[in-house]
């Protein structure tokens, strides 16, 4: 029975591990969220959801997880821009968090750790889509996420815990995390057009990235758990298609029939020009996202409609 099985989720009142914790839950497993609330929403976490607020730093986290059958490791910090204004949290949280949660999970002797490492460690490639092998980390955040690679290599080496890492792309859809200090795309765009507002675009709007609806992602959060061969590997989870920013927000001002231009300011430091996912290796498994981004960013829009209407944004 799943209801037996106890899921912990670090970061879970964020937006990927609110998704995560709805899937599981509607799977009958029994999830302990875990969030200091420094970034998620607590509105965000569902309902049944066994909630702890508490940081990835505390040591309060050791006590938590026992009993946890398996964890998924997603809280950090995770705006770069924020990351590159302030490096010494970068390390605290995202390092020393991380090294934490890892020790937490050896001492409860937790069956698998799957943690989010970023397609961030892509931002110096030049090999287009880019397979896992090409790591060229040049943001604090990437590198700040590359340490957690090694990291975990290294608890799986000397502690027998066994590992999956993801590197997600642009997730998208429901919940996304519009409070940040620079908004993802989506969710800025929507929210901007939907209250009449000029949406902000740094740069040209010509950088290109690869967009994948939340759904997908948490199809492969599942197949973490049940399938062996996920074990001690790495994947990447994006839609292995690229748009700029500039197509983005046609599409957007299409579907929500807006005219409003966007404002362009100046470039942010650090982020990657180009992201595409070459995701042959999940595929391999017999996963693939199969939303298009149209059909995503109506259920996108439909869900921001509803908070604007309840007065949450």
């Amino acid at each position: 029975m799943s209801k037996d099985i106890k899921i912990a989720i670090t970061g879970v009142a964020g937006f990927i591990g609110s998704n995560l914790a709805e899937r599981l839950l509607a799977e009958n497993y029994h999830v302990i969220g875990i969030d200091n609330l420094s970034y998620g929403v607590k509105e965000q976490i569902p309902n049944g959801v066994e909630f702890y607020l508490s940081d990835i730093r505390s040591k309060d986290i050791h006590k938590i997880l026992n009993g946890v059958d398996y964890l998924f490791h997603l809280a950090a910090k995770n705006c770069i821009s924020d990351c590159q204004k302030d490096p010494l949290e970068t390390v605290d949280i995202n390092i020393y968090g991380t090294v934490n949660v890892f020790e937490a999970a050896k001492i409860n002797k937790i069956k698998k750790i799957i943690y989010a490492e970023s397609s961030a460690l892509y931002e110096g490639t030049n090999k287009f889509p880019t397979p896992e092998s090409e790591v060229y980390p040049k943001s604090f955040y990437s590198i700040s996420k590359l340490s957690s690679m090694y990291f975990a290599e290294g608890y799986s080496r000397f502690h027998n815990l066994k590992f999956t890492a993801l590197r997600y792309f642009c997730v998208y859809g429901p919940r996304q995390d519009y409070r940040r200090t620079i908004p993802p795309v989506f969710s800025s765009f929507i929210i901007k057009l939907l209250k009449g507002e000029n949406p902000i675009i740094f740069g040209t709007g010509e950088k290109r990235r690869d967009f994948i609806f939340v759904d997908y992602v948490n199809d492969f959060h599942l197949m973490c758990l049940r399938d062996d061969r996920t074990t001690g590997k790495v994947f990447n989870l994006g839609s292995g298609y690229n748009y700029s920013i500039n197509e983005i927000y046609s599409i957007i001002s299409d579907l929500l029939n807006s005219k409003i231009e966007p404002i362009y300011m100046p470039d942010l430091p650090g982020e990657a020009q180009e992201t595409l996912a070459d995701i042959s290796l999940a595929k391999s498994l017999g996963w693939f996202p199969k939303t298009s981004l149209i059909d995503g960013l109506k259920i996108s829009i439909e869900y921001i409609k509803n908070e604007l209407s309840k007065g949450l944004i």
